[in-house]
């Protein structure tokens, strides 16, 4: 005869880090280790050969790590008999709970030291024992049931009566969750028989069932409609919906259907397409359970479907269990939880597969009727570590992937798919956003509604209506005719009152007027020329973190894509900020890889303030219909602790069609040296298809080649616009991966070795913390974090190098140098030219503006005008200052004694983060008796915030300092002049003066370092 044990699990255990023994006859046995939890899982099964044996006892101890060598310590025991087992139906001992009890002197005491869920079968034949002393045995084992653990002490009782009714009590209540359970064991068709007819409402009697089914249960069967409306009667409108499974989408598609009735399509009893899918998915023996409502604090909806996956090329046959559980049914909103074991497949035993089924309203009304949207996302639970991991992973990736593009498939042959294009039109949402923006009485009234103002209004008017029923009072005190004075300390307190008040909603009102004049300088501002067109609308900020948690901060967003920059405006101290702006990129003729968003907080022209979060967003990862709506989570130490978001719709559209493909082509090949052709649809969709790629990505080239991991792969290098992408598919085992060009850091080509079989190799190296979804195919990693990428075999490797580093190197190309070519290419405008208000320079007053800089200079005159000569050593000393490109035209005499000339250049990252331009013009004219020189200079600043509201104006004082000449005396005064009002002049104003100073010093220092170089020279 043999006894089959099954020990499912234990809880309220004193202490963590503890097994299990089972002791029968002479054998013995023990589950593995459970650590750092009281409530430890085992799901172990025991099979023992039994003769002349009448009880089981198990035990559970505590494993002891603390000491140098390790100890075990008993926790409690229960002791089972046989003759229990034997008296059940088919000899089988439902999953039941049993209590620990510690021993002491050989006895058992009353002491609970946890409880231990187990499940007991006998097969074969059983000597009967008389019903007295079964009864006897049973009343010996202390037991409970789900039902009795949560009740009151009161319930438990005391008598031999109370101690049996709980022990029918909980027989009863396990009943019902057995049919999940048992599912799992399957190992008699006696049991799964017992368990059918117990789903079916017939009553199986056993000795353990003679009292009555007074007491409610935990887990009773229920119809799937009451399911869901108990769950909906509980479940909160504000909870939020789980977060997606970490292992990726399956599926996000829109549907002409509503919600719930989507929900019942999918999840309903014996619904009509899962028998469709299982016929299509080639599922065989599929048994769905009942649907069970679980009591607890919330209750769930859960059950039990079984079937037999079909066997495929490396994977035999195989039974598989799903777990599925409802999370949330609101009646609109729905999530599923299902999780899936496979125990049969190799190492099945170590994993389980979780699925999460979201189903949600739709998010734009449609003409057809009410729509919904299913989001089906994946994710891999490992029970124990194995070097399988990564191999499994994979396997399970790709078949998820294709059992779910055949429910897509099946699923949209019953109901209509939505086209993003059909719910989302750019016109209409742009449309919307703009009406969306609030008027300045909307704005004013919001920003107005406040306890100060409403004071200072009711106590102004309670004031003047005081004036208009009183006399005027006597002349008294120091007063005299025109002077009326407080008469007492309550009319002084009061008017100091008033005056707070008013002063306060007068600054108010001025804050109020100076943000309304400013506008966004990119906001409204149309694209230029046709190629790929990107418009971006703002519509809010949510929980944006300032550094300093005390401290309002005015917030402001830069979009960098494709080395150009927009810039929203500034909002006025504001956490929740309201933008409602379009931003629009002039047409570019590469594709978008990338779009970078930054927050700050305005802190000058010059600084760029503290960042108050980023986000990258990657057009390859987004669908259109996300893009078009999309809210994106900022990264950053406080923008994650408060989870502050932006709001923003993205479209991204080709202006020019086929012609800008066919542009970037021809810019291509200049670099390539060869001619390359526009794919075929067919081939474009495959690739497309492939990597779940958007519609606009085009392939350029593909490649046969080996990816050099531990063993080559064979398989091909897909080159397009924007990504290097590989596959290999080596008897059902694929590997797939792309990356962006902009990921690149470095492209070597290595010589041929023994290892590669003679074929050089062509070396990728990613930049750090780039190309993460790529990692798993690359060979290794150096000591600064970037993952290598090796291919070889090549059909021909010098063309395929040579188009390889053609393309990353146009498509990497620096924004300075991407400039510069355009200049080459373009007969772009002159670089001297100057707004209007800079082209003429005018004699400033010395004693209006601010002296920013003075030193001594131990050299006369005409050696330190040699900075403004326009000379070898002016432009080193501005190229060592942080000036790029710079350039200056000859000094011209514009009347006697007075020239002018005009200067471009910009500011690199370390000067102004911005990077801005700067066009100058100067003029110079001797000083009064003739002492040396004056040189006025005005400044204007482009692409800096705000740049286009001053003019920063600079007065050079350049004297005599000796009575031999042989020094001198430098001065420089510095004024801003505005053009348009603005809130933040003092702020500007205090960030021009602090970085122009500076400047100032490191220009005089350097000038001092090559003055003395060059004496040194002319000595020598």
């Amino acid at each position: 005869m043999r006894l089959y044990v099954y020990v499912l699990q234990a809880k309220d255990l004193p202490v963590k880090e503890t097994f299990a023994t089972l002791l029968v006859g002479k054998h013995k046995s023990k589950t593995r280790l459970a650590r750092a939890t009281s409530h430890p899982i085992w799901n172990e099964e025991f099979v023992f050969r039994v003769s002349d044996v009448d009880h089981v006892l198990v035990s559970a101890f505590h494993h002891d790590q603390d000491h140098s060598n390790a100890s075990t310590a008993l926790l409690g025991q229960v002791r089972i008999p046989l003759s229990s087992v034997a008296a059940e139906d088919n000899q089988t001992l439902l999953p039941t709970w049993f209590v620990l009890e510690k021993p002491s002197d050989g006895n058992f005491v009353n002491i609970e030291c946890g409880k231990i869920l187990l499940s007991l079968s006998l097969q074969g034949k059983w000597e009967s024992i008389p019903g007295d002393k079964i009864s006897h045995e049973k009343q010996d084992i202390n037991l409970e049931s789900v039902k009795e653990l949560e009740g009151s002490a009161k319930d438990l009782g005391s008598s031999k009566d109370g101690r049996r009714r709980k022990h029918h009590e909980g027989k009863h209540i396990m009943k019902n969750f057995v049919n999940q359970i048992d599912k799992l064991f399957h190992k008699k068709e006696e049991i799964s028989k017992t368990l059918h007819d117990d789903s079916s409402g017939q009553t199986v009697t056993s000795n353990y069932e003679d009292a009555t089914e007074k007491s409610s249960s935990s887990a009773t069967c229920t119809s799937f409609e009451e399911g869901l409306d108990l769950i909906q009667s509980t479940d909160s409108e504000k909870e939020e919906m789980p977060e997606n499974l970490l292992g990726g989408i399956l599926l996000d598609q829109k549907y002409l259907v509503s919600p719930c009735d989507l929900n019942k399509f999918l999840f309903m009893p014996s619904s009509q397409f899962r028998k469709e899918l299982a016929e299509i998915q080639g599922l065989t023996d599929v048994q769905e359970g009942p649907w069970t409502m679980i009591q607890e604090d919330n209750p769930r909806l859960t059950r039990v479907v079984t079937y037999m996956r079909p066997a495929t090329k490396l994977v035999k046959a195989g039974k598989a269990t799903e777990n599925q559980v409802y999370r949330k049914a609101s009646g609109k909103q729905f999530a599923v939880f299902v999780s899936v074991s496979t125990p049969d497949v190799p190492y099945g035993n170590t994993f389980k597969i979780e699925l999460l089924y979201k189903i949600l309203p739709g998010t734009e009304p449609s003409a057809d009727g009410e729509s919904s949207r299913l989001i089906i996302s994946w994710g891999i639970q490992f029970s124990q570590s194995t070097i399988m991991k990564g191999m499994i992973e994979g396997g399970a990736r790709q078949g998820l992937k294709d059992s779910f593009e055949q429910f897509s498939d099946l699923l949209a042959k019953n109901y209509k798919t939505l086209d993003s294009a059909v719910l989302l039109d750019k016109e209409q949402v742009l449309a919307t956003v703009q009406s969306e923006r609030k008027t300045d009485l909307k704005s004013a009234f919001l920003y107005f509604w406040s306890s100060s103002v409403v004071c200072a209004i009711l106590l102004s008017v309670y004031v003047v209506v005081h004036i208009l029923h009183c006399e005027p009072s006597k002349i008294q005190g120091l007063e005299f005719y025109g002077l009326d004075l407080p008469d007492s300390f309550g009319e002084l307190f009061t008017s100091g009152i008033l005056v707070l008040l008013l002063e306060r909603v007068y600054m108010m009102t001025v804050h109020f007027i100076q943000a309304r004049l400013h506008q966004g300088r990119d906001h409204g501002v149309k694209t230029n020329g046709k190629g790929w067109i990107l418009t971006i609308a703002l519509i809010k900020g949510t929980n944006l973190a300032s550094v300093e948690a005390t401290e309002l901060f005015d917030p402001y967003v830069v979009f960098t894509c494709n080395g150009k920059t927009r810039t929203s405006s500034v909002k006025l101290q504001s956490q929740d900020p309201q933008w409602n702006e379009v931003i629009e990129f002039d047409a570019m003729e590469e594709p978008p890889s990338v779009l970078d968003v930054e927050v700050f907080d305005f802190d000058g022209p010059f600084d760029q303030g503290a960042s108050l979060g980023h986000a990258e967003i990657n057009f390859l990862k987004h669908t259109a219909d996300e893009l078009a709506d999309l809210c994106v989570p900022l990264v950053g130490h406080h923008a994650q602790a408060s989870q502050s978001k932006l709001q923003l719709r993205i479209f991204l559209e080709n202006k020019n069609g086929v012609e800008t493909m066919k542009d970037y082509l021809s810019k291509v090949e200049k670099e390539v040296g060869k001619k390359l052709n526009i794919r075929s649809p067919q081939k474009n969709s495959a690739f497309q298809k492939l990597f779940s790629l958007p519609h606009e990505e085009f392939l350029l080239k593909e490649y046969t080649c080996y990816l050099k991991r531990k063993l080559p792969v064979q398989g091909k290098l897909f080159l397009s616009a924007r990504i290097v992408a590989f596959h290999s598919n080596i008897f059902g085992h694929k590997t797939k991966f792309y990356f962006l060009w902009e990921d690149i850091d470095d492209i070597q080509v290595l010589p041929p070795t023994l290892a590669s079989l003679g074929s050089p190799l062509l070396l990728i190296i990613l930049k750090k913390n780039r190309g993460l979804d790529a990692k798993h195919g690359a060979k290794s990693q150096d000591e600064e974090g970037r993952p290598w990428f090796y291919f070889q075999s090549f059909v021909s490797f010098d063309a395929t190098s040579r188009t390889i580093m053609a393309l990353w190197k146009t498509r990497t190309l620096s924004v300075d140098h991407r400039a510069q070519i355009a200049e080459e290419e373009q007969d772009v405008a002159d670089p001297f030219l100057l707004p209007n208000d800079v082209a003429v320079v005018s004699d400033a007053d010395a004693s209006k503006m601010s002296k920013v800089y003075t030193c001594d200079l131990p050299c006369d005159v005409e050696l330190v005008m040699k900075i403004f000569g326009g000379g070898e050593m002016e432009r080193n000393i501005m190229e060592k200052s942080g000036c790029l490109n710079y350039a200056s035209t000859t000094w011209e005499s514009k009347k006697p004694g007075v020239y002018e000339r005009r200067l471009s250049y910009r500011y690199n990252h370390y000067v102004s983060v911005f990077g801005g331009g700067v066009t100058c013009s100067q003029q110079k004219s001797p000083a009064p008796n003739d002492e040396g020189w004056i040189l006025n200079e005005i400044v204007a600043l482009h692409d800096v915030p705000f740049g286009d509201h001053f003019r920063v104006h600079l007065r050079y004082e350049v004297k005599k300092a000796g009575v031999d000449c042989k020094t001198s005396k430098c001065e420089v005064y510095l004024k801003i002049r505005w053009l348009k009002p603005i809130k933040f002049e003092q702020r500007i104003s205090r960030s021009i003066m602090e970085k122009f100073r500076n400047r100032l010093k490191v220009i005089f220092d350097l000038f001092q370092k090559e003055s003395v170089g060059n004496s040194s020279l002319t000595l020598i």
